[in-house]
């Protein structure tokens, strides 16, 4: 087998343009899906020792392999074929709605990183690394086998777990909520686990087993948020540890991956337009890594293994269309809101992007909360030059009486490719409690609808995301939605962008904003290439300091340079000391020069002018967001409630079961 893969990897240099073939993903229906996540789902209460108490949760990590693509027949409303399967789905979900529904919403305890491997699962339990037998996850039967308390970090967390193929080493990623600094660390699995090893700054990482039956990790190594160096070691009585990659140009990253039958670790040279992917044979690791095709621009590429063929997906070449996870007879599924929401942040799997076939879901609760995909209707479609129909997606309760008087919180991101997060957050679920309508707006730049609708809003075509949003807020209050003084748009990182530019360009179309760690002063930070991320995002912002073309459209939306006097939406901002991603200098000087612009407008104004509130709200630590603080939920919340004149009292009360003061 060992001489068969290498004659393998030889052909393969020779013969990549021919062995592409594209992946097809498995479809998994609802049946199964809810039988598979109801396993991983536990119904524990909190222990009350410190470690529990303060036990973090863990925000989604952000993938960045892009992994299908749309066209726009995916959106067309489905026809129901098969009532009977439905319902058979319908029975599973209740079954499980019934059992989730004996435990108090507050007592569900929150899965972290969890891995099975062989007849284990391994994961977080308060504040060590356990592991238990598969059979026996969900009682309080484990095996403890690190105490993080150990690393002298202040509440760390897992978020990362990789088991050696022979569960002779366990190795796990370990960081704290203010920073995005983590240590791996190599649990040696024996009747009494010790730590092996810990390494700095490990960003990804995986195991494979050598020819001798040696386990060997492979890691890479993050400075400065860029991951250039990868890295691979052994332990026990033969140690070794010893880089053998390096990626020179600065404006590409590296990430490893292991193929889903373990055969082949790629390493993962990419920016934001182009991809380059070595193969590492699993059975001789220390072999020198096969090329599989040079990076050319422009093109992406990534690599999967079965049965000695690889499966290439790419950007280039034929089309080919990849098809998301459908409800069985492809209908709209139903389910209830509290089993979807606990589902997702009980797992990173499930997500609404396993939806998209579909035109109009459902999600049936008891006052009937429902959410709608709809697109721009006709006149509004009228106000994008290319006439773009954009996707919203929209929570309320449908119990309520005129929509129009009920306040709005519209989300936006709209930038390199990525889904505008829909996860669970308890302040999102008190907001709908309490009457509020939450818009999600799917605006161009973001990965909804593949790879050119990211295209078609970056670069050069940023300002369609704007017109997107401004088209969105205008449709929703033309279909009844709420109105400008009672709707509130928020946003983190590079969603500012979008909602610093309409700020600037429709600010009657807002009452307030809450922004946390917003990207605003695009055209000073693109031009600063000491920071450590301007070169890899020149693919998505510009190169301002070399083409005055992109200087002078970036000119055109940076909220940073469209500050002017006239009368703003009250903003609140939330900003990180020592976050490295979004610079605190650039936030400060928005506000600063934001503050100037309104006291100058109220000048002109005259007496009785109300002017809009500007709070800049700077928290400690080193983290880029930090998802979980209950410091900037309620802040946040207070801050909306009190500019549009609510009373906060039940959103509050409500909170606390979600919440732990």
């Amino acid at each position: 087998m060992q001489q068969k893969s290498k004659l393998f990897l030889q052909a393969l240099k020779y013969s990549i343009p021919r062995l592409g073939k594209c992946m097809q993903k498995q479809h998994l229906n609802h049946c199964n899906f809810a039988d598979h996540y109801y396993n991983r789902i536990k119904l524990k209460k909190y222990h009350l020792t410190k470690c529990l108490q303060n036990k973090p949760t863990i925000s989604e990590l952000a993938r960045n392999i892009p992994s299908r693509s749309f066209s726009s027949k995916d959106f067309l409303p489905i026809k129901q074929e098969n009532e009977k399967s439905l319902s058979k789905n319908m029975d599973v979900f209740e079954k499980v709605r019934t059992k989730l529904e004996t435990q108090p919403q507050e007592e569900y305890e929150i899965i972290n990183a969890e891995v099975k491997h062989g007849g284990f699962v391994y994961y977080q339990e308060g504040c060590c690394l356990v592991r238990s037998k598969d059979e026996e996850a969900d009682n309080d039967n484990y095996e403890v086998l690190f105490n993080l308390e150990e690393l002298k970090l202040d509440q760390p967390f897992i978020d990362c777990i990789r088991v050696a193929p022979d569960e002779k080493y366990v190795a796990a990623k370990i960081r704290t909520d203010d920073s995005e600094a983590s240590t791996c660390i190599v649990v040696k699995l024996s009747d009494q686990p010790v730590m092996e090893a810990s390494f700095p700054n490990v960003s990804s990482f995986e195991w494979v087993k050598d020819e001798e039956e040696e386990d060997v990790l492979f890691y890479t190594f993050q400075r400065n948020l860029r991951c250039n160096d990868v890295y691979r070691a052994t332990f026990g009585d033969n140690k070794r540890n010893e880089r053998f990659y390096t990626e020179k140009d600065p404006s590409y990253f590296v990430f490893l991956y292991l193929t889903k039958d373990s055969r082949f670790l790629t390493i993962n040279i990419m920016n934001k337009t182009t991809s380059e992917v070595w193969l590492i044979d699993g059975l001789s690791p220390w072999d020198p890594p096969v090329l599989i095709q040079k990076r050319i621009h422009g093109v992406l590429y990534y690599v999967e293994h079965r049965d000695d063929e690889l499966y290439i997906l790419t950007n280039v070449g034929e089309p080919t269309e990849f098809k998301l996870m459908r409800t069985a007879a492809d209908t709209p599924a139903i389910m209830n809101w509290d089993l979807f929401f606990t589902m997702k942040r009980n797992t990173k799997v499930v997500d609404l992007d396993m939806f998209k076939d579909h035109c109009v879901l459902f999600l049936k609760h008891s006052n009937l909360l429902y959410v709608n995909v709809i697109g721009l209707a006709d006149d509004s479609v009228r106000s994008l030059k290319d006439g773009k129909s954009v996707p919203m997606t929209i929570f309320h309760k449908t119990d309520s009486e005129d929509l129009q008087k009920k306040p709005l919180l519209v989300h936006v991101y709209g930038a390199y490719g990525m889904d505008l997060k829909m996860n669970f957050r308890p302040e999102r679920r008190v907001l709908v409690d309490d009457g509020w309508i939450l818009a999600y707006c799917h605006v161009r730049g973001g990965g909804e609808l593949g790879l050119q609708w990211h295209a078609d809003g970056r670069l050069t075509k940023k300002l369609n995301g704007l017109a997107d949003l401004e088209a969105c807020i205008k449709t929703l209050h033309g279909q009844g939605f709420s109105q400008p003084s009672l709707t509130t748009l928020t946003a983190f990182s590079a969603g500012g962008v979008l909602v610093g530019a309409l700020c600037n360009s429709n600010p009657e179309l807002l009452r307030a904003v809450t922004l946390e760690a917003p990207f605003l002063d695009v055209l000073n930070t693109m031009m600063d290439t000491t920071l450590p991320l301007t070169l890899e995002e020149l693919e998505e912002w510009g190169n301002p300091s070399s083409d005055e073309k992109h200087k002078n459209y970036i000119k055109r939306y940076c909220p940073y340079q469209n500050i002017k006097p006239q009368h703003y939406p009250s903003i609140h901002i939330t900003a990180y000391e020592n976050d490295e991603r979004v610079p605190l200098k650039g936030i400060v000087n928005y506000a600063e020069k934001l503050n100037e612009a309104i006291t100058e407008h109220a000048k002109n104004t005259g007496e009785g002018y109300q002017a809009p509130n500007v709070v800049l709200d700077i928290q400690p630590g080193g983290n880029h967001v930090i998802e979980d603080s209950h410091k900037k939920i309620t802040a946040q919340i207070k801050f909306l409630y009190e500019e549009l004149g609510l009373d906060s009292t039940s959103v509050f009360e409500n909170l606390k079961k979600y919440l732990k003061f």
